[in-house]
């Protein structure tokens, strides 16, 4: 027996999160009646429907990582009918990003059906590694530079890189490759922006061990097993 908004989640339907509000809602039914207590456990033998939908007890399970372009959501669906990662990969199953990546940031983002892989490498005590490369305005002093080695405090809390190097410079920008194990939205952006050089491109380029090799903008591929198994090792 598990907590319904968790069974929600780990079929892909939908965010934990948003599962605990469809069930507040009341439009979570068990066995035909509706459920509306958070703390409802289920099994995954029972029939459990959402919104309508009969969820499927034992859907395949699939992991994607996309090399998302600029200008696509990082969303399931768009209430202003923006083109969505989703939209980008050819499966019958229901996915959802792991994550997010902002409009304008491309890159890495991986995808999947697996409410419990999501949810473990989301959580901000398995610190998993991203990587990203920005172009950022400007040219970070070496005060700046070694200031942000050593960690800086965004909005209260401290970022500490777990790498960061100048890949490139020009008079007037940098190119900057920065690690972080940090999930908050546009972090990378916050960081740089809060030393006075905004960022005009932005990519991820890895997720843990995971990276793009030569897949093409708005390419993908399936993990294989092993791939798999071991980001399931990272927890």
């Amino acid at each position: 027996m598990e907590r319904l908004q968790k069974i929600i989640a780990n079929s892909g339907y939908t965010s934990r999160r948003k599962a605990e509000e469809l069930i507040k809602n009341g439009q979570v039914k068990v066995n035909g009646r509706v459920v509306r207590e958070l703390g409802t456990k289920a099994s995954v033998t029972d029939a459990i429907e959402v919104e309508g939908t009969v969820l499927e007890k034992n859907e395949k399970k699939v992991y994607y990582m996309l090399n998302k372009p600029r200008g696509v959501i990082s969303s399931v669906m768009d209430e202003k009918n923006r083109k969505t990662v989703v939209s980008l990969i050819d499966t019958k199953e229901r996915i959802y990003p792991i994550g997010r990546l902002d409009y304008d940031t491309t890159g890495l983002l991986l995808l999947t059906n697996d409410g419990c892989l999501a949810n473990m490498l989301m959580h901000p005590k398995n610190e998993v590694e991203k990587t990203y490369i920005a172009k950022i305005e400007g040219i970070l002093s070496p005060s700046e530079f070694y200031g942000l080695k050593k960690g800086i405090e965004i909005e209260g809390r401290k970022v500490i890189p777990t790498h960061l190097k100048v890949r490139k410079q020009t008079e007037d920008s940098q190119i900057v490759e920065i690690g972080i194990v940090e999930g908050r939205n546009h972090i990378v952006k916050k960081i740089f922006e809060s030393l006075g050089h905004p960022v005009s491109k932005l990519k991820r380029e890895s997720y843990a061990f995971l990276t793009l090799g030569n897949l093409k903008s708005g390419e993908y591929r399936e993990l294989s097993l092993k791939e798999v198994k071991k980001l399931y090792s990272l927890h």
